[in-house]
């Protein structure tokens, strides 16, 4: 709504244009050839005067209702991108660059500030004033038009001709920076990695290569753009000069009077200008264009859609935690690459049930069905009975507690940390959850104790510190559903151990999901699941398989051996 009404006040800034040159060519017909006076005149010099005001008046409100429309896009646009991305869940971003999607957020929507503030309008002026203007020159004088119509759509081809290797240019111009971004960013996060191998001054050079090349593409970009507007100048000063010969031959003749001659040769510019404009700033309109592909090929990616929650399942859960896989069968990549096949399970209401077998044989995939960041391509999960997608996901999730193998811990205090798991979690309860999961001994230590800050990615702790966080997140959600993903993996024995008590009372009352390649908290389990390659081939109670010399046995002899 707003870029459209900046465009009209840009098209009435013409039509004032227009009527200028009418009013100027009257007051120099009547001073210069019917000698009036200057009195004769005081009239139509204040209407000049005032539409010279209001002319100002409406380009300065069609610049801020632009400014204002970029700016409403641009923050609905990052909603949307962040309703998407939370909505692909973590499968889509694992499968793409987290540099090239921060650049196609960040980035990618500023760009389109110029494109729509800038591009947009001239892009619709250079159709609509050329328009009226030849409406306004038939009018006064119908020969000309046939010059401004001759050479108008000339310059116009030129413009599509040259505009194109712009366009062509702009989108690797952005395809680079995003590669930039993934790149610096991948870099940054492997640090630690390129410094113990020594190639912190190979990925210096590398990044030296890559900008020189972004700026030489930059370069091309300015230098066609430039090449653009010297050619449309050039076009529409010639065809104005054409016009100014030929208005001449028939004034001198008498066949075309003074004040017409004049007003025509004022207008003529006024047809030309929207076309050298919009070459200008056609390298902002290709940039522009550049990165909303890039931001639309995003919003357009689709989202495997779960059933609508039925009114009763949306009001409330079922009782009872009694999940049952039924032939579940999930792949990655677009189905090339299987993670669950024809897989059946049953997580029994209070029990603890653990998920044990090699890297790779689907135990992570089942956790995130579970919290569905994924959908099943086929079979069902229900809960109690219900389908779990046809519960509210919301509701759902509140119920569900998460520790997994790599948690995520955002630039902030520790107490925002922990009570990520529960808004208004108070100062008491924060402390108790950390407490239980025995990280508040570290935490007390820190500088300002719980107001310490961390660095991004919890930077500034260790990795068994991490993940204490993480259980103390767990503890202070107290949801009656709990999946434990290597919720041990970063801990030393010492810690293992008293994690482990405090894991033990975690777990008591609930329903529990472990997976695990170390068996200690495995052994606590009720009933033990061994996955081969998305399949389930061995269940049962754990005492009970160590005797049957099966797959669970070998599992077992092996950690056992090997520690």
């Amino acid at each position: 709504m707003f870029l459209y009404t900046g465009v009209a006040a840009g098209f009435f800034a013409a039509v004032c244009v227009v009527a200028q040159a009418y009013v100027l060519s009257d007051i120099v017909d009547r001073i210069f050839q019917k000698k009036q006076t200057l009195a004769d005149v005081t009239a139509l010099l204040g209407v000049l005067l005032a539409l010279a005001f209001l002319r100002a008046f409406i380009i300065w409100c069609s610049d801020v209702l632009a400014q204002r429309s970029a700016s409403r896009l641009k923050g609905s646009l990052r909603q949307k991108l962040t309703q998407q991305i939370f909505a692909l869940g973590p499968a889509y971003t694992q499968s793409e660059s987290s540099g090239e999607l921060v650049n196609a957020t960040v980035e990618g929507v500023e760009v389109l500030d110029e494109y729509i503030t800038t591009f947009q309008p001239a892009r619709l002026l250079a159709m609509l004033v050329p328009a009226f203007v030849l409406v306004v020159i038939f009018l006064l004088d119908p020969p000309t038009t046939l010059i401004l119509l001759f050479t108008g759509p000339i310059l116009v081809l030129l413009l599509a001709f040259i505009g194109g290797r712009v366009k062509e240019i702009t989108e690797k111009r952005f395809l680079e920076l995003s590669w930039m971004s993934a790149f610096f960013l991948d870099m940054l996060q492997g640090l630690a990695t390129l410094k113990m191998f020594g190639r912190s001054r190979e990925q210096i050079d590398n990044i030296r290569d890559i900008s020189r090349h972004y700026g030489a593409t930059t370069m091309e970009v300015l230098r066609i753009a430039f090449q653009t507007g010297l050619v449309l100048e050039w076009g529409g000063t010639v065809a104005t000069a054409l016009v100014a010969v030929e208005i001449s031959l028939r004034l001198m003749s008498g066949f075309l009077p003074f004040n017409r001659a004049l007003a025509v040769l004022i207008v003529t510019p006024e047809f030309f200008l929207p076309l050298r404009q919009l070459a200008l700033k056609y390298h902002a309109g290709t940039a522009g264009k550049a990165a909303a592909d890039r931001i639309f090929a995003i919003l357009d990616t689709p989202i495997k859609q779960a059933r609508a929650p039925t009114t009763r399942s949306a009001r409330s859960l079922p009782a009872r935690s009694d999940i049952r896989f039924d032939h579940v069968s999930f792949a990655y990549d677009a189905g090339q690459r299987p993670a669950l096949q024809d897989f059946s399970l049953h997580l029994p209401h209070g029990q603890t049930i653990a998920l044990v077998g090699a890297t790779g044989a689907g135990k992570s995939t089942m956790a995130q069905l579970l919290l569905r960041f994924i959908e099943p391509d086929r079979g069902s999960i229900t809960i109690d009975g219900l389908p779990l997608d046809e519960i509210d996901l919301a509701a759902w999730r509140a119920r569900v507690a998460w520790v997994p193998q790599q948690p995520h811990l955002f630039h902030g205090t520790i107490a925002d940390n922990i009570r990520l798991a529960r808004s208004d979690a108070s100062e008491a309860d924060v402390s108790a959850a950390a407490q239980a999961a025995q990280a508040h001994e570290f935490i007390r230590q820190l500088p300002q104790g719980y107001a310490t800050p961390i660095g991004e990615r919890g930077a500034r702790l260790s990795g068994g510190q991490q993940q204490r966080l993480a259980i103390a997140r767990a503890f202070l959600k107290d949801a009656p559903f709990l999946i434990l993903d290597e919720a041990t993996s970063h801990l030393d024995s010492v810690s293992e151990a008293a994690i482990q008590d405090a894991l033990t009372r975690l777990m008591r009352g609930r329903t529990v999901l472990i997976i695990a390649h170390r068996l200690k908290l495995v052994y606590t389990a009720d009933r033990v699941a061994v996955l081969d390659r998305g399949r389930v081939i061995e269940v049962g109670d754990p005492r009970a398989l160590l005797t049957q010399g099966g797959p669970y046995q070998q599992i077992v002899a092996s950690y056992e051996g090997a520690a």
